[in-house]
């Protein structure tokens, strides 16, 4: 009995010392990083398959939802994005605009001005909803995927290009717009009121 199971633990070692010594050897032979659609994906089975990343990257599918990213010049700021967002990581501010502010490239006319537009990419679920809904495309994920870094502030990423002092220069402008539309329908509605008659009541 003792020894059977000496025997079979010495058999045992034997296995798994074969399999490190194999690996061992294999070093000198690297296995290419391609593509898993590539006809020969399979027939690699011999070296190293470690990644010596950064400097190497396996590829990246081009259905991969990954780091979000938005093009403000084709943003509308329509919200859609912020509230179809299911762990609410985007944060969108508008500013109403005066009159038409140019157009996207999709030809849609802008009206709002984006005076805020965070994505907290430390929330993010990747789900690629709010890219789904975006009616510019303005919004969408790309193929980068490493955002390492020291601080979870820095995963909130910006991508309004308005200072807080361009956003506050629009908002008077729209308050002063707003101002004076409110005091020419007043004026037109004192003048369409009907004036009292002096003569009125006489016989």
């Amino acid at each position: 009995m003792i020894i059977q199971k000496t025997i079979n633990a010495l058999r045992t070692s034997w296995k798994g010392l074969s399999l490190t010594l194999r690996h061992l050897f294999a070093i000198g032979k690297r296995r290419k990083s391609i593509d898993i659609k590539s006809d020969n994906y399979f027939e690699q089975q011999k070296g190293l398959v470690t990644v010596q990343f950064p400097k190497e990257k396996l590829p990246v599918p081009e259905v991969g939802r990954y780091q979000l990213h938005v093009e403000i010049d084709d943003c509308i700021v329509c919200d859609l994005c912020a509230k179809i967002c299911p762990v609410d990581c985007i944060e969108i501010e508008s500013i109403k605009a005066t009159g038409p502010i140019g157009q996207t490239s999709d030809g849609t006319t802008k009206r709002l001005y984006p005076a805020k537009f965070d994505i907290d990419m430390a929330k993010c679920l990747y789900c690629g909803l709010c890219t789904a809904v975006c009616p510019t495309e303005c919004i969408t994920m790309t193929d980068q995927y490493d955002r390492s870094v020291t601080n979870v502030s820095e995963l909130t990423y910006k991508f309004s290009d308005m200072t807080p002092a361009e956003a506050e220069e629009k908002r008077q402008e729209l308050a002063k717009q707003v101002a004076e539309k409110q005091a020419a329908k007043e004026a037109a509605t004192k003048a369409a009121a009907p004036k009292d008659n002096p003569n009125k009541g006489e016989a």
